[in-house]
């Protein structure tokens, strides 16, 4: 497929590693290349065996690329299985245990037996040093005996990672800085440190966070190295990596803040899907892949939090605002003890992967359920490599099927497939309904492997009428890669009543913080030059939490005043009369990347013949079509299946599918139920 691009650049390629499946895609010479190859171990192997895999398909040399940008999920595994270093932590004296204290809110609340994550840093590794601040000033300042003291405790505790968060560091760094140079020249191992990592007040939030980029950095570094190791030697740049924000940096930034990438892989399909068009209030993007699904919102931008929790655990840093579900084609469908059928979190991933690869996997999986039921054909190459082996999908649910008490692998097939898209159909409520979005004003933005399999079914239920899979769904998030932007954020607490704020003290603060972002843009393909977004959180005096504003330069405090008020009566139904305070300042540097323009040509049959596809409680014939000849315009009634190399679309009846100009395939639902 042809894509229009404006500049004459050397090729790029975007990769993303997922649970089961590693994406390419390459742009050389006006042509996009998608190549689909299972994830391995160690993630580097499988990255760059895909990437050799695209370039000869593209028949280009490895060497012509100018840039390499990368979406991965070290991060997240590492947290996730906690197998990441062995981290310690240092604190102001009296404050060893807030890691493990936390706050007071519980999982769940009626839950007599719920249990908080275990701490990342056990109380054996949890350090004290004698010093003290306050928002105000540095009270009593910290003696280098104490540091060498120090030094040794941690040198003796075999840690591999240090994580340094002192009481009042984000208001008075002094203790902090000091403390963290001693350390840094004492010791061998990284040293993450609270006033670099996230400047903000709340010590549990801004400890949790801190402790996280200690204890990926190691597995973080140790991963680009042996990436940046295997890309040298076919001769490719050095990666460029994609952060929990939505934006790219540098291999060397990410290392230095590692907790940045914690949700790299997932943020990059939310962008890639922030450039599709849609004549409704926004898009739902669904991102199903392998091992689990991403639902995020997509508005005039992508939504972004700074309040998000990692299996438990809070992340200050901002991110693209993302809920996850362990709900892949990937999951394996199992019968609990009440006897019920579940599906997921538990994931065949990609070796053995669903019993339909072939390879030995014996457990009943998402997949195997869309085999049995028609929606993947027997003759199906999944990724376009792993040929489909029917009778194995049929063994694994007839499996299940008996577990469950259920007729036969047909009813289980059907079983696994309405349990997991009820699972994404709760996800998906979580970021539109129990926020206060009605879904039934945004259209569903499907992608991922098998995301535009089950996305219909999932707008049935939500009464969403339309269904958008952009062009390269299946490896849509790599796409996205392609014309990601650079993107820095940095933060400051002040904690001060707006009205006490002079103008001058203000800017002096934006400017800090403007020289923080921008030190960090690097080199690379960009349009004009880097712009910096200045946000605040603000909140009336006594409240506890923020709303975060746009802040213009020069600044007028009526006018930020009245921006807060506005936002708070959105999100509370009313305004006060009280005073305002600043809490935190926020900037955010955004250097523009190119965006590849894909126009749409057919390319090959359309129709290729027809399978029975169960619907409606039966088999019924059912057309099948090859997405990359279907004529722009063409309207195709469901039932129908449209396959690609990535992804299969699945058209029920009562819907009907049209391609775009540029690729995008719309499903529209032909009347409201």
């Amino acid at each position: 497929m042809p894509v229009n691009n404006s500049s004459a650049a050397r090729p790029v390629v975007g990769v993303d590693v997922g649970g089961t499946f590693t994406d390419i895609v390459l742009l050389a010479d006006g042509e996009i290349t998608t190549a689909k190859v299972p994830s391995t171990a160690d993630q580097s192997r499988g990255v760059i065996d895909g990437l050799l895999e695209a370039c000869e398909r593209a028949e280009i040399e490895p060497t012509a690329l100018e840039s390499f940008s990368h979406a991965m999920t070290v991060s997240v595994n590492a947290l996730l299985e906690q197998q990441g270093a062995t981290t310690a932590v240092v604190t102001t004296k009296g404050f060893a245990d807030v890691l493990a204290i936390g706050r007071q809110d519980r999982p769940s609340l009626y839950d007599l037996n719920a249990e908080k994550p275990t701490p990342l840093v056990p109380a054996d590794r949890r350090f004290e040093i004698d010093e003290r601040a306050t928002p105000e000033r540095i009270e009593q300042p910290i003696d280098t005996q104490q540091i060498e003291r120090l030094a040794t405790q941690i040198a003796d505790s075999d840690a591999e990672s240090l994580a340094v968060c002192l009481l009042h560091a984000y208001a008075h760094p002094e203790n902090e800085r000091r403390l963290t140079a001693g350390l840094r020249e004492r010791l061998e191992i990284p040293v993450s440190a609270s006033h670099e990592v996230l400047a903000e007040f709340r010590e549990y939030e801004r400890t949790a966070t801190t402790v996280v980029d200690a204890y990926v950095r190691p597995p973080i570094d140790r991963y680009l190295s042996r990436l940046e190791e295997r890309a040298a030697d076919a001769g490719i740049p050095v990666p460029r990596i994609m952060q929990s924000n939505g934006g790219i940096a540098k291999a060397k930034t990410v290392r230095e803040r590692a907790v940045t990438t914690v949700l790299s892989g997932p943020a990059a399909g939310v962008i890639s899907a922030d450039a599709v068009e849609t004549a409704h209030d926004g898009l739902i993007t669904f991102d199903m892949g392998g091992t689990s699904s991403d639902v995020s919102l997509v508005t005039q931008e992508p939504a972004t939090t700074t309040d998000a929790t990692i299996d438990g655990r809070p992340i200050g840093i901002p991110m693209v605002d993302i809920h996850t579900v362990g709900a892949g084609g990937g999951s394996i469908g199992w019968v609990d003890a009440g006897g019920a059928l579940r599906v997921g979190p538990a994931s065949a991933g990609s070796n053995p992967g669903p019993a339909c690869y072939g390879r030995g996997g014996t457990d009943p999986t998402v997949t195997d359920a869309a085999v049995v039921l028609g929606y993947i054909g027997d003759a199906a190459e999944l990724g376009g490599e792993l040929s489909v082996v029917p009778e194995a999908a049929y063994d694994a649910l007839a499996g299940v099927a008996t577990e469950a008490g259920l007729e036969d692998a047909l009813a289980a097939a059907r079983g696994v497939y309405r349990v997991a898209n009820a699972n994404m159909t709760r996800a998906i409520r979580a970021v539109t309904v129990d926020r206060g979005k009605d879904p039934r004003q945004f259209g569903l933005c499907a992608f991922g492997g098998a995301g535009p399999m089950s996305a219909a079914a999932i707008a049935d239920k939500l009464d969403i009428e339309t269904v958008v899979v952009p062009y390269a769904s299946g490896v849509r998030s790599a796409f996205g890669l392609l014309s990601a932007d650079e993107k820095h954020d940095a933060s400051r607490t002040i904690r001060t009543e707006l009205s006490a704020l002079s103008a001058d003290t203000l800017d002096d603060h934006l400017s800090s913080l403007r020289d923080d972002v921008l030190s960090r843009v690097g080199g690379g393909r960009r349009i004009g030059e880097p712009t910096v977004v200045y946000r605040g959180d603000l909140r009336y005096r006594g409240q506890s939490f923020e709303h975060t504003v746009r802040i213009h330069r020069p600044l007028e405090t009526s006018a930020l005043a009245e921006a807060f008020g506005s936002a708070h009566e959105q999100a509370t139904g009313y305004r006060m009369d009280d005073p305002v305070e600043l809490v935190t300042l926020r900037a955010t540097a955004v250097a523009l990347r190119e965006t590849p323009a894909v126009t749409y040509e057919p390319d090959g049959p359309s129709r290729t013949g027809t399978r029975e596809a169960f619907f409606d409680g039966a088999f019924c014939e059912t057309a099948v079509y090859n997405r990359t000849g279907i004529a722009v315009d063409t309207p195709l009634s469901g039932p129908a299946i449209i396959e690609a190399d990535e992804s299969t679309t699945v058209v029920p009846p009562a819907w009907t599918a049209r391609i775009d100009h540029d690729g995008t395939l719309r499903l529209f639902r032909e009347a409201p139920r």
